[in-house]
């Protein structure tokens, strides 16, 4: 037996371990929600699709002696420059990754020093963004293009209309099934988000008769349905997040086509959400009940909504104002001098 062989003779079956690894570590062991299992997933299969592609090995031959930190720094590399994958998109990659290796550790504290240097690698620096939401008169046009005369309408209205009222993530409202809603008063959905947590959320009059609705033409409030996906396609099958996007972004076309002011070039479900937290906050919702509608886990991650809304700054301030008694102050002479400015900001 040559060296190469021995060495590789010391390490364990790659697809053993990666099988154990979503069957025992995730699934028992950590317990961990639907939506991370689908995350890792789509993770090791893009792993595998790069592996192939760029490496030419196939998943068959993959063996752990082939992993090393060089090698997942190229794979994140080529999630940015082939695959037009974001910074978030690229860590969420890299904490999949990370998870499996520091499970190896245990499974295979021989190899301990080559996991570690994988589990090693820093997650990328972010550029946080605006963020972006429609207007309420943006919300109401991409409804108004959602055609109610056949049944797969109303399923959408109703489906784009609770996830913007409830403000819940996409992959939230792809798991809802009949059982999770109360249909009597208070009437509220149990949601269950990142990290398996569950949340209440109340829903609105009108809202609960468009749902109750749709739920009576598509027999979801029968016994024996309690547990049937709630948003289903058309072999009964439950609506992925990718399914729902394509729908958003076909009524989204047709209402930028009546007014293109109103609808972004770019638009996702996660908008829906965005925009619902910030028309909440311009109705004066406290932020600290906004966090726990939308399942954060601390307020920082909602405060961005309040920084972004320069118009609720600035009634502020300008309450601020009336309350002590004073006027705005004057803007002073240099910030009226535009070419000052632009010879301020330069020096940034």
């Amino acid at each position: 037996m040559t060296m190469n062989q021995l060495n590789r003779s010391s390490y364990k079956d790659f697809s053993v371990s990666l099988e154990k690894f979503f069957t025992e570590y995730l699934t028992v062991e950590k317990r961990v929600s639907k939506h991370t299992i689908r995350s890792y997933r789509d993770t090791f299969i893009l792993l595998l699709d790069y592996m192939k592609n760029m490496r030419n090995k196939t998943a068959e031959k993959l063996e752990f002696i082939d992993f090393n930190r060089e090698l997942v720094l190229a794979f994140l590399k080529w999630l940015q420059e082939e695959k037009s994958s974001s910074s978030g998109t690229r860590n969420q990659r890299l904490a999949a990754l990370k998870s499996f290796f520091c499970f190896m550790i245990y499974e295979d504290p021989i190899h301990i020093a080559d996991w570690k240097t994988i589990c090693s690698i820093k997650q990328q620096k972010q550029i946080i963004e605006t963020v972006r939401y429609l207007t309420i008169e943006g919300i109401k046009c991409l409804l108004e293009q959602i055609p109610v005369n056949g049944k797969e309408g109303r399923r959408n209205l109703t489906m784009l209309s609770l996830l913007y009222n409830t403000g819940m993530r996409v992959s939230e409202l792809t798991g809802l099934t009949p059982a999770c809603i109360r249909i009597s008063k208070p009437y509220v959905i149990e949601v269950f988000g990142k990290g398996a947590r569950k949340r209440l959320v109340p829903v609105e009059d009108n809202m609960m008769k468009l749902l109750t609705q749709y739920m009576e033409e598509n027999q979801l409030n029968r016994p024996g349905k309690e547990n049937h996906p709630l948003f289903y396609n058309c072999h009964g099958g439950e609506l992925t997040s990718a399914g729902i996007t394509y729908v958003l972004k076909k009524y989204a076309a047709l209402a930028r086509i009546i007014n293109p002011d109103l609808i972004p070039d770019k638009i996702s479900p996660h908008n829906l959400r965005t925009s619902r937290a910030m028309h909440w906050l311009q109705a004066g919702v406290d932020i600290y009940y906004i966090r726990d509608l939308l399942g954060h886990v601390s307020v920082q991650t909602t405060e961005v909504y309040a920084k972004t809304d320069s118009k609720s700054k600035r009634e502020a301030l300008e309450k601020a104002y009336a309350v002590i008694g004073i006027t705005e102050p004057e803007v002073t002479s240099w910030q009226k001098n535009p070419k000052l400015v632009e010879f301020l900001k330069s020096l940034v």
